[in-house]
């Protein structure tokens, strides 16, 4: 992979390398992805094809000579057109290449080829080029990742590269992708080794990466320096208008531009111009190509159906990113889901991000930008906490009752239909983002839970997310408590009580413990206070009743006295005075009391809700600053809150936990065979056999007691007597086992004639021509596990105890994957019913961690092999001494989309 040759072109055909016998003839369509760049900017990459020939050529032709000659190790003024051909034509197996493209144009390209040659079967020699105008994008990772993912899809496990030794920039690229290098040195050149199997410390590289390039995305899309108008109107009832009108209220920083189309020079309304077209007193500009300076963020309130007129100028201009409010996509039926999809293709190509369509808007609260590209008639003053919607009009309600409890607001992103910027995007941002420390989020769905799930856990480790989840079915809602609270993410049923917790996390600091006073001037309400709060999880260990005519030095002082002693971790502060008194002062007294403590408190002072005035700190800008106690309607609503802080807390002081593989783990042996038994599907999903289904667990250290098929009395006998008596005679249809009166089966069977007699009989009952042989497990608790893919959540396992009845009772306990060493051991815990494994009325307890070890054994499984869709073992019986798989099934079908496994790509 040095310098080409120059010999005469021949006619080149997809062929594999010398001795592989290996070729494909398309690429796998999965290979194309949209990708971020460093800089947040958007670039499609696809495996390479003949017709980018001339492409080649001319991206080959705009390097320069230091370009060319670091990777061709010479001067190369033109490429060859055999080396055009050999470089186009591949065969997606020995050699593949990959493009990176930007509007159509190519401005970078990787490849890598076999070295089956050379005698090295398992390696493949990588290189790649990036024109000198996108070098210092982070597109050479990029282009690494993607190949590396390619190349062990093939089969390869290891990447060589020849580099000039003065070529530091190459070998820098290959270690901070997070490779370990094995390096050699030959005169000039530097020869670099490395496997490409995706470590921990590559994974922890590649989400860093991700995290950052996403960051600088949704940065440029909320720290635009100048914005345009798109659909700019002085018709106040335009949302063009209410948009341009709020940008200027909103004393947006940079410059603004209106664009309202080729009628530019109507009368402007409020200046009563004429002439020189201006809407709102600012020049206005036919189109966007027609605007002298840049243009960072442009919002397009136009109708759909010219949609795409508007994008082609924003596309020729440069712009960074859209925000669409214009409705008419994919809401609208099939038609606007096309017309939705070929919106945000065109978006990519051209290195742009999109928010919407259908969206509310955007605000940035920083003092320094000042943005509020938003329909909200009314938005929150600067704060502390980070918000993100989907709907529009839920996002105005939400403003505006945000501004109402006066819980300031840094960012707000209303994404609308979601097609681009997502709320995991927006995760991404506010956990690299100073001016936020919460977060709080009203999710429709979870878009990729397994990447949402992923990121959560990162954000809550330093920053409390709050989510409101829409209702769904009672499974679905079942799941996604449990999802959210692996993640730390405290979830809340309603708008009030997102911002009942907001208000407290973004004033209070967080209770050490679960030890709460309360105090007030009502018995009544204080009691209230204490049963609720126990009821949630909370131990109220004091309550403190002034009586309703105290002063409010009184109060102050039995406020102050609790908040110095060690007895409790927070406090309720109740203030309800059956007369007039002076408000003020008993606020002024509460603040005075609390001031050095290092315990939240939490209020009901007067029935009001949100950060009164009067328990206000003041902070930047006016708006209530940490120290600020927040006021609650009701002492329960006050004590939920607290409650909501607490169990937050409480998960993030648990220690981080590693994800460690189990031994005796084959990975290889699996995915070969599943892609073997797909291949002979067509690639449609198959439900295993038993045979096969024992065979593939058993590569994962997960052995089902050993059964043998049998169709005869004489195989039966015979089957029994090579297992060892006592033996189990099971039916082996669906509908006869797992019954809740056994009747599929038979049990203890200690001898050849009662072996004979349930095959008769079981034959005569279930039917079936085929009966299992099962020697018997040691008694012990029956317990299940199960590991599926969730149209909602992706990758998710349950636990809990086998049979109908807990079914009914819904016992069962959910965890997304991958699962942590810690997240296996609580969720074996997690069932209400959980306490017959550990000794319930006498018995002895089980043996949970080997149950737990089975959880991971499974999480590893489904993890490594995304085919895998469905693990079902079931029963699992738990004794003293280990666990004994009974019975198991497995689901393989294609990999679904969205894993968040592989190379990154936007949409995971």
């Amino acid at each position: 992979m040095t310098e080409p040759s120059d010999a005469e072109p021949t006619d080149v055909e997809p062929t594999a390398a010398v001795g592989s016998g290996r070729v494909r003839w398309e690429y796998p369509r999965e290979w194309a992805a949209d990708v971020l760049a460093s800089d947040g900017g958007v670039v499609h990459l696809r495996p390479i094809v003949p017709d980018d020939a001339d492409d080649v050529v001319e991206f080959h032709s705009q390097l320069s000579e230091r370009t060319r000659y670091m990777r061709y190790f010479g001067p190369t003024p033109k490429l060859p057109p055999r080396e055009v051909a050999r470089m186009t034509t591949v065969d997606y197996v020995d050699r593949v290449a990959l493009v990176a493209l930007l509007g159509g144009k190519i401005i970078a390209i990787g490849v890598y080829e076999g070295l089956a040659g050379s005698g090295r079967p398992e390696s493949a020699e990588v290189a790649f080029t990036v024109s000198d105008a996108h070098q210092g994008r982070g597109l050479g990772p990029i282009l690494l990742e993607h190949l590396a993912g390619a190349a062990a899809e093939n089969g390869f496990t290891r990447f060589e590269a020849e580099v000039l030794a003065e070529n530091t920039n190459m070998v820098t690229v290959f270690r901070d992708a997070g490779y370990q290098l094995s390096r050699s040195f030959d005169g000039s050149n530097v020869h670099v080794e490395f496997l490409i199997d995706p470590t921990e410390a590559l994974m922890s590289v590649r989400n860093a990466r991700e995290r950052a390039s996403e960051a600088r995305s949704v940065a440029n899309l909320l720290r635009p320096e100048s914005v345009a108008v798109i659909g700019a109107s002085s018709d106040r009832r335009k949302v063009g208008n209410v948009l341009l009108a709020n940008i200027i209220r909103g004393r947006f920083t940079g410059p603004v531009y209106p664009v309202n189309g080729p009628g530019a020079a109507e009368r402007d309304e409020e200046s009563g111009a004429t002439g020189t077209p201006s809407v709102l007193g600012i020049r206005a500009y036919p189109t966007v190509r027609d605007i002298p300076d840049p243009v960072d963020l442009a919002v397009v309130a136009v109708p759909a159906a010219i949609v795409d007129e508007v994008l082609d100028d924003c596309l020729a201009k440069g712009v960074k990113t859209l925000v669409v409010v214009s409705a008419g996509f994919a809401e609208s039926g099939a038609a606007g889901q096309e017309n939705q999809r070929r919106l945000v293709a065109a978006v990519r190509e051209h290195g742009m991000r999109l928010v919407g369509p259908s969206a509310l808007g955007v605000a940035n609260n920083d003092p320094t930008v000042s943005l509020n590209a938003t329909l909200a008639p009314r938005i929150p003053e600067p704060g502390r906490v980070g918000f993100f919607c989907q709907s529009g009009t839920l996002g105005i309600a939400i403003l505006d009752t945000a501004a109402r409890r006066q819980l300031g607001l840094s960012t707000f992103v209303s994404a609308g239909n979601r097609a681009d910027v997502s709320g995991n995007d927006v995760l991404q941002y506010w956990d690299t983002d100073d001016a936020t420390e919460v977060v709080l989020l009203y999710l429709e769905s979870f878009g990729n839970p397994r990447k949402f799930s992923r990121i959560a856990r990162r954000v809550s480790r330093a920053k409390p997310i709050v989510a409101v989840k829409t209702p769904a079915s009672g499974d679905e809602d079942r799941i996604a408590q449990m999802v959210l609270e692996q993640a730390g993410v405290i979830q809340v049923d309603t708008i009030s009580e997102l911002f009942d917790a907001a208000a407290l996390l973004a004033h209070q600091p967080l209770p050490a413990g679960p030890r709460t006073a309360v105090v007030g001037n009502s018995s009544a309400l204080g009691a209230l206070a204490a049963t609720v709060g126990a009821g949630l999880g909370l131990d109220v260990v004091h309550s403190v009743d002034v009586g309703p005519a105290a002063s409010a030095a009184e109060f102050s002082a039995a406020v102050a006295e609790v908040a110095a002693g060690d007895a409790c971790d927070a406090i309720i502060a109740v203030f309800v005075p059956p007369v007039a008194v002076q408000a003020d002062a008993y606020a002024a007294a509460l603040l005075a009391a609390t001031a050095d403590s290092d315990k939240p408190v939490v209020s009901t002072f007067l029935g009001d809700e949100g950060v009164l005035s009067a328990l206000s700190v003041d902070g930047a800008g006016g708006s209530p600053a940490r120290g600020s106690i927040p006021s609650y309607r009701s002492p329960e609503r006050a004590a939920a809150a607290l409650a909501h802080a607490w169990r937050y807390h409480a998960w993030r002081q648990r220690p981080e936990s590693p994800s460690s593989r189990p031994a005796g783990t084959d990975p290889e042996s699996v995915r070969t065979r599943v892609r073997e038994l797909l291949a002979d599907h067509d690639g449609e999903g198959i439900v295993l056999n038993p045979t096969q289904t024992r065979e593939l667990l058993a590569e994962y250290g997960i052995d089902v007691i050993p059964f043998i098929e049998v169709s005869s009395i004489h195989e039966a006998s015979a089957a029994a007597r090579e297992l060892g008596f006592p033996v189990a005679v099971k039916a082996s249809s669906g509908q006869w086992r797992g019954r809740p009166d056994r009747e599929g089966s038979r049990l203890d069977l200690p001898d050849a004639t009662s072996v004979v007699t349930a095959f008769a009989e079981l034959s005569e009952l279930t039917g079936d021509d085929v009966l299992h042989v099962q020697r018997m497990a040691p008694k012990g608790v029956a317990t299940m596990i199960r590991a599926f893919t969730h149209p909602s959540f992706g990758a998710v396992v349950a636990f809990g105890m086998a049979g109908h009845t807990f079914e009914l009772l819904e016992d069962a306990a959910y965890r997304a994957l991958p699962l942590s060493d810690l997240d296996a051991r609580e969720l074996v815990a997690a069932p209400r019913s959980a306490a017959l494994l550990t000794g319930y009325h006498g018995q002895e307890p089980v043996d949970t961690d080997a149950l737990a070890d089975l959880l991971m054994r499974v999480s590893f499984l489904v993890e490594d092999i995304p085919e895998v869709r469905e693990v079902v073992c079931d029963q699992i019986l738990a004794a003293t001494d280990g666990a004994s798989v009974l019975n198991a099934q497995m689901t393989i079908g294609p990999v679904p989309k969205r894993m968040d496994t592989g190379p990154r790509r936007l949409g995971d």
